[in-house]
């Protein structure tokens, strides 16, 4: 018996044969924060046998409340999350093969990643990646676990292709606005919380114990002592677009991507969602009041200052960025401030 496994092996619904299994499988975690890294260094742990971790973002000294794997070192230098994140499991257990990849994912990036993947983990923080997750997992049939915390609420999902609802199903439409950690806080055990949902499900799919999976989407409230095993089956629905009978996957299709321009001549990026919807300016200004940026507003947009950075939120959803011409570096800042 291995002895860094041995405790695990010892496990009756994993033993040996379950070892050697997770030491077959390829988990890919989309997002390296604080559910990415908790995932990352459970699987790796675990002795998963290869782990694709892949993220836009670098360290800052506001990550190391909760996000595990990084040190004030990462923080001082801004060091890309994927490859800290990597350095860090590296050093945990060699057996392992790590990738870190720095990178903006979309559907052309998803699939390259997701090749030769067994599962697929969310720990993202818009729904935009998500849903393209979404699909790329229908169509290609591999499960995905849905994570989602912010201040002392999370929830978790597993979706399996032809079985479960998927996200598209759950989901009526992209949500335009919403609390996030920038706008509402988090504590770390609600990350702990979803972290030990998503990788105990993790564990029983890469070992064959499919049984013995919840099957129900988690919610629960850490500080108000509320949980809730919701069974959503009945949500599934024939006539999806992204798992029903005739998929036509729309959230890997270019029209349904999120629009991201650098405006000529501006140190400045435009946003455009992909549905068109009013946005609701009174609640994002009160959301963003909280903070310690400066809110302005007239009765057709909203802006918010902070630093050298200053976003305008207009009615139809469209957002501008300005202070910069990295789109990689704009969706950061919108994603923090909108979820």
């Amino acid at each position: 018996m291995n002895d860094r496994y041995s405790r695990q092996q010892l496990f009756e619904p994993i033993g040996e044969e379950g070892q050697r299994k997770l030491a077959d499988q390829h988990v890919v975690i989309i997002g390296a924060g604080a559910l990415g890294t908790g995932n990352a260094e459970i699987l790796v742990r675990a002795g998963v046998g290869h782990v694709t971790i892949a993220d836009r973002d670098y360290v800052e000294w506001s990550n190391l409340q909760r996000q595990q794997l990084f040190s004030e070192e990462d923080a001082k230098y801004r060091m890309p999350k994927a490859v800290a994140a990597r350095e860090r499991l590296e050093l945990i257990n060699s057996d392992v093969r790590i990738e870190g990849q720095v990178m903006d994912v979309g559907p052309e990036e998803l699939r390259e990643l997701t090749e030769f993947a067994d599962l697929i983990i969310d720990a993202t923080d818009n729904f935009d990646t998500r849903l393209i997750i979404n699909d790329i997992a229908q169509q290609r049939g591999i499960p995905w676990i849905y994570g989602a915390c912010v201040g002392s609420y999370g929830l978790s999902y597993v979706i399996l292709p032809e079985e479960t609802p998927c996200l598209s199903c759950l989901l009526e439409k992209v949500p335009m606005g919403g609390a996030t950690c920038d706008t509402a806080g988090i504590i770390a055990p609600a990350v702990g919380m979803v972290v030990a949902h998503q990788t105990a499900e993790a564990l029983k799919l890469l070992t064959g114990n499919k049984a013995a999976l919840k099957r129900k989407l988690v919610s629960f409230d850490m500080w108000n002592n509320q949980y809730i095993s919701m069974d959503v089956q009945k949500l599934k629905k024939a006539d999806c677009p992204s798992c029903g009978e005739q998929p036509v996957y729309p959230y890997l299709q270019p029209d349904q991507q999120t629009k991201t321009a650098v405006l000529c001549g501006r140190n400045t990026v435009q946003i455009r969602p992909t549905l068109t919807e009013e946005r609701n300016l009174e609640a994002l200004s009160s959301a963003l009041m909280k903070l310690d940026g400066k809110v302005e507003q007239n009765p057709y947009l909203l802006s918010y200052s902070k630093g050298e950075h200053r976003l305008v939120f207009f009615k139809d959803g469209r957002v501008l960025v300005h202070g910069t011409k990295d789109i990689a570096q704009a969706k950061n800042l919108y994603y923090s401030l909108i979820g």
